[in-house]
């Protein structure tokens, strides 16, 4: 058994047949309601984290967890073989809120991002240009982590040990288009960028770069993929990130909130991207099956009637400001807060540390988590409310406050 964070009575029974390759905090937890996480003891935690960008309407909302037991008490898998209602609507909507013209759905981020690279080498093959079939990616790139989509990641950390990697993937720098002008050529079958670098530490791209890309995969006859599998869905305060930049990609991949909290993938493209993929080319099991496409599809048509990117944008300047004003009374610890909306990234500086702070922040029943090398991120539903926030943000100044004494002790004592 571990201990509870807060000292409660109850301890909370570690999962011995699980595989450790998670490192989890000692929290059991048992329940959600909207931005609340709730454990085993009852204790209320404020959720910044929303399951890493998934939980967008928050935790157990009853609209979705009435369109999931509808759903699954109609049917709940037939495979794709065949066609049914919730993914054929699904594909409707999503191409009517995007102007793409395709959808193919699958189960996950990381499987969007196979399906992407697979499609452009497929198309490239198609068009009877094998010698097209470099994927170009952006240094700090994160895309999953098969291998297909872990080749197109630029950290070693992930990679290493899995080698050799699929060869065919090449890396330029984020926001340099000068280096992007060289990266690109006649035998470049893709390039992927995310528009808002999330998991190695928020980072936004400029107008510039995502102009310029745009520019110079049509130069060169490349798809330009947008991976929107974390910015996608409302989080940036837009529908899709592409929005924002007014860019528009031939592909882009969404998973993390399109049900949610239930494991979905899309890739949405062009009719042109589209056909090069023909029956038997590429498929799954389990993609598209009705109870994940029933809670997407309730997820969008709740967002018809909320407002809710002009929630996103408000609430995201409250935090933003928030941010700003943690960075500006320490900056010994603290750079400049970055991002978009309610997609936000705190960077801690050297030598003191973001996963300090997350932990002392569990003892104050706040859930963040840390981002990158050394950066606090923040992504919690976008249903969150200005008292919510300024509550999230007063227990963050705690926990922050905690981490710096416990540092200085350790330094005193030389631990």
């Amino acid at each position: 058994m571990i201990a509870h964070p807060g000292g409660s009575s109850l301890p909370v029974i570690e999962h011995p047949h699980l595989m450790k390759n998670y490192n989890r905090a000692p929290i059991n937890f048992v329940r959600g309601e909207g931005v609340w996480l709730i454990d085993q003891n009852g204790d209320r935690y404020l959720d910044l984290v929303a399951g890493i960008a998934v939980c967008a309407l928050g935790h157990s909302h009853p609209a979705i967890v009435g369109a999931i037991a509808a759903q699954a008490a109609t049917l709940v898998h037939c495979s794709n073989l065949y066609h049914h209602e919730p993914a054929g609507e699904l594909a409707n909507k999503l191409a009517e809120i995007s102007g793409f013209d395709r959808v193919f759905f699958c189960n996950s981020g990381t499987e969007a991002s196979e399906a992407a690279i697979k499609l452009a080498r497929k198309r490239a093959f198609r068009l009877g240009q094998t010698d097209r079939n470099v994927i170009v990616a952006c240094t700090n790139s994160f895309h999953g982590r098969t291998l297909g989509a872990l080749a197109a990641t630029d950290n070693p950390k992930y990679q290493e040990g899995f080698g050799p990697l699929p060869a065919g993937f090449t890396f330029t720098p984020f926001n340099d288009v000068a280096s992007l002008e060289k990266a690109v050529t006649s035998k470049t079958a893709a390039l992927i960028i995310e528009p808002v670098q999330g998991e190695s530490g928020i980072f936004p791209a400029t107008n510039e770069f995502l102009t310029a890309a745009r520019e110079i995969t049509e130069k060169h006859g490349a798809l330009l993929i947008f991976d929107e599998i974390q910015t996608g869905m409302g989080r940036t305060g837009t529908l899709f990130a592409f929005e924002y930049y007014n860019v528009r990609p031939d592909v882009i991949t969404l998973a993390k909130a399109l049900a949610n909290g239930l494991p979905i993938g899309a890739l949405l493209c062009t009719d042109e991207a589209a056909g090069a993929l023909h029956p038997g080319d590429h498929g799954t099991t389990f993609g598209g099956s009705p109870v994940p496409c029933a809670a997407a599809l309730a997820h969008l048509n709740l967002r018809d009637r909320m407002n809710l990117n002009a929630h996103v944008l408000n609430m995201g300047h409250i935090l933003l400001l928030e941010l700003r004003e943690i960075a500006n009374a320490d900056r010994e610890r603290f750079g400049d807060p970055r991002g978009l909306g309610l997609m936000l990234g705190l960077p801690v500086m050297d030598p003191f540390s973001a996963k300090d702070i997350v932990q002392a922040a569990l003892d104050q029943q706040l859930l963040v988590n840390a981002a990158g090398s050394n950066t606090l991120r923040f992504v919690p539903p976008l249903i969150i409310n200005e008292e919510e926030l300024r509550e999230a943000m007063r227990r963050l100044r705690h926990a922050i406050a905690s981490s710096r004494v416990r540092q200085d002790e350790a330094t005193a004592t030389g631990h």
